[in-house]
């Protein structure tokens, strides 16, 4: 299994700017790389709170971080932060991450059925407990459906006609594999255009995004972690695509106090205040994306609470 790298790992940490006797929140843990470089910097009565709704990323850390009494592990989605930080008697903490997406080892694991490169059922869950997966997706939901969910989270032009392929197919039988789908969606391209990047790509991103919801947990948990940030706190957000990237941008926007009004309004009415003042965002050098791909299209935006 590939093991899991964090994109821009030291400049996320460096901007959390740690107090060592603090209190932290890793809102996805993964494979705990953001989570290691935070515990270095952290005293005895520092303190850790780990948000992961993967059931295979809590287990990881639990086994690695048995000892460690600063560590405290929460398998939940983070649009839940407040309500789990609340039971553990927090209202306010000093720093927050979040590292957006999917790890390494989600999609090496065929069985998890996230990938395009691995045969596996169509799965994509994140957190397990959850009802809908992408077969339910793929072979139930109707053709506008399926052509609406791979434009907008996918972004991917072809959309109408993988759609169609896609709902021609499973008159057959069940579209059931991650391999299949594939197969299915590499029909919507031209020999040329195959040779570019894998004609899958977009539209299993697409798949994700939908079956975890992973823009509504954003919306929901982005703005409760910056209500929850102590004066001076910081706040890190590396994201890995433009959808998840505009509604940082827009969240970011909405707390520093940055005037809503349409254009031409003769005076301000949205009455906007500065929670927080943002910094400019970070991008991987070209040393990083040449060691990890991954992270070429990564973006850091960051922000410190007034």
């Amino acid at each position: 299994m590939t093991e899991h790298i964090s994109v821009l790992l030291t400049e996320a940490v460096e901007l959390l700017n740690i107090c060592s006797t603090g209190t932290y929140v890793d809102a996805t843990l993964g494979r705990g790389g953001h989570s290691n470089l935070i515990l270095t910097k952290l005293s005895s009565s520092g303190r850790l709170i780990c948000f992961d709704q993967d059931a295979d990323a809590i287990s990881s850390a639990a086994q690695k971080w048995q000892a460690d009494s600063r560590v405290t592990l929460v398998h939940s989605n983070f649009r839940y932060l407040r309500t789990e930080l609340n039971k553990l008697n927090l209202s306010e903490v000093n720093g927050f991450i979040f590292d957006l997406g999917v790890s390494s080892p989600q999609l090496d694991q065929a069985q998890r059925g996230f990938s395009y490169q691995h045969s596996g059922i169509l799965d994509m869950r994140m957190d397990q407990r959850q009802e809908l997966t992408a077969y339910t997706v793929v072979n139930t939901f109707t053709e506008s459906k399926l052509r609406d969910c791979i434009y907008k989270y996918g972004e991917e032009r072809k959309a109408a006609k993988i759609a169609r392929l896609i709902c021609q197919a499973r008159v057959e039988q069940p579209i059931q594999t991650t391999a299949a789908l594939a197969e299915i969606v590499k029909r919507a391209f031209s020999r040329q255009e195959r040779q570019r990047s894998h004609p899958a790509r977009r539209t299993f991103q697409a798949l994700r995004i939908l079956v975890n919801d992973e823009l509504g947990s954003l919306e929901e948990g982005l703005p409760q972690a910056i209500e929850m940030l102590k004066k001076a706190g910081r706040i890190c957000v590396i994201t890995f695509h433009s959808l998840e990237d505009r509604i940082v941008k827009q969240i970011f926007k909405k707390y520093s106090g940055q005037c809503t009004c349409p254009p031409g309004m003769p005076v301000c009415s949205c009455g906007r205040n500065s929670v927080i003042k943002t910094g400019p965002a970070v991008v991987p050098d070209e040393q990083e994306v040449v060691r990890n791909l991954r992270a070429r299209s990564a973006r850091l935006r960051w922000a410190v609470k007034l």
